[in-house]
């Protein structure tokens, strides 16, 4: 099937989605008329949580045809876009101000050319 016939001659998504958007399965359900693709990431994203990047490569589709599907799908709620905490709710795993000043430090010390700055906040 070509890639305009998918997307039905759509060339960009209505949501904006990097490669990296990670996606896990809403409660909704797909639409109807949708490409039997959509229940393909559907399945895939059930298992577990799924980039955008990584469904393309499952699909073999390309990543802009991918990001309409998804797009479509987040509309219906079949999908949602996955936001966790990148350290787990464990203090104990947090860097420490401590390791982030050495780590800065070190930087700095490595790469004394770096543009610098400012700090935010």
């Amino acid at each position: 099937m070509r890639t305009y016939t998918l997307t039905r001659g759509r060339t960009r998504p209505r949501h904006l989605l990097g490669l990296d958007t990670v996606l896990d399965a809403g409660s909704g359900r797909p639409g109807p008329g949708q490409a039997e693709e959509c229940e393909e990431i559907l399945a895939l994203c059930r298992d577990h949580r799924r980039s955008v990047t990584e469904l393309a490569g499952r699909l073999g589709r390309p990543v802009t045809a991918v990001k309409i599907l998804v797009s479509d799908l987040l509309d219906s709620h079949a999908l949602v876009i996955s936001v966790t905490d990148a350290y787990g709710s464990d203090a104990d795993e947090r860097p420490t101000t401590h390791l982030l000043a050495a780590l800065s430090v070190a930087l700095k010390r490595k790469f004394p050319d770096a543009n610098a700055y400012r700090q935010a906040g």
